[in-house]
């Protein structure tokens, strides 16, 4: 998590100076300071710093490890949440597979058996027929026997179709709802590895430490920032200009910036305020510069 602010580091003694520009015959000079934007890294989640892995005065590189917070119950969450989706995924294949392979066998060896008792009791109901027809049974006992084929002949049929959904799986609706119970734990699962995840901060960029708000052992509510950062990209230098001369500058002008005690930079105007002030701060006069 990552939060920005203007911050002043500090008045210096700043003279700058247009480059080679037609519009100024001559250079002039300017007063200004030193403007740092900090960027504030917080973990959006609250716990105890486990870990400073920066100092003060530091610079980092990009994601380089700032802190950790501590992350026992995350970490629970995580393998509880992994856990939920290996099970609901595992329903979700075993109502895909069907019937296990020994249930298949037994439904087929029932199949055979239904078929066998089939062809006896037709060959039964042949011999009845014959005996019928030369008047030496009962029609009775012919019925008996043209039932018991029709009774074996159906349980062929049934059997059949037991041995079909068995190895048909589950029901499509069955298997829509395991598939959508695989999303929920997968969903569950990504937000738990984010959790954990936000434990830890990194830089966004190479920076330096300015500042660490938390010592080790200590709390750190959520959102809190742990370390301010400031990127070089960061530094800019804010200064006035009178009114006379305002209107000679344009954006992407290059000036000189002098720093008393430092080398000078070369810098490029990026911005010009809208806004005009008429009472410049007190920290401009050069007599109060000390202050």
């Amino acid at each position: 998590m990552i939060s920005s602010s203007l911050v002043k580091l500090g008045l210096v003694a700043l003279a700058l100076s247009a480059l080679a520009a037609c519009q100024r015959p001559a250079a002039v000079g300017w007063q200004g300071y030193l403007e740092g934007e900090f960027v504030y890294i917080a973990a959006p989640l609250a716990g105890r710093l486990e870990q400073l892995a920066v100092q003060k005065g530091a610079r980092v590189a990009l994601a380089a490890p700032l802190f950790t917070l501590e992350r026992v119950s995350e970490l629970a969450a995580q393998r509880e949440a992994g856990d939920r989706l290996r099970s609901a995924e595992a329903r979700a294949a075993d109502l895909k597979k069907g019937s296990r392979p020994t249930e298949l066998a037994a439904l087929e060896a029932r199949l055979e058996q239904s078929r066998a008792a089939t062809e006896l009791s037709r060959r039964e109901l042949e011999r009845q027929t014959a005996l019928a027809q030369s008047g030496a049974i009962a029609a009775s006992d012919l019925d008996r026997a043209r039932l018991t084929h029709e009774r074996n002949a159906r349980a062929i049929d049934e059997f059949a179709a037991q041995l079909a959904t068995a190895r048909l799986g589950g029901r499509t609706d069955a298997i829509a709802a395991a598939e959508a119970e695989i999303a929920a734990a997968r969903s569950a699962r990504d937000r738990a590895d984010w959790a954990v995840a936000q434990k830890t901060q990194a830089a966004p960029g190479a920076a330096l430490v300015y500042d660490t708000l938390f010592r080790e052992g200590e709390f750190v509510a959520a959102g809190a920032p742990g370390v301010a950062l400031l990127p070089p990209e960061n530094l800019k230098v804010r200064f006035f200009v009178p009114e006379a001369e305002f209107a000679a500058l344009k954006a992407g002008d290059r000036v000189h910036v002098a720093i008393t005690g430092r080398p000078p930079l070369d810098a490029t105007v990026a911005y010009l305020s809208p806004r005009p002030e008429y009472t410049p701060p007190v920290l401009y006069n050069r007599d109060n510069r000390a202050k």
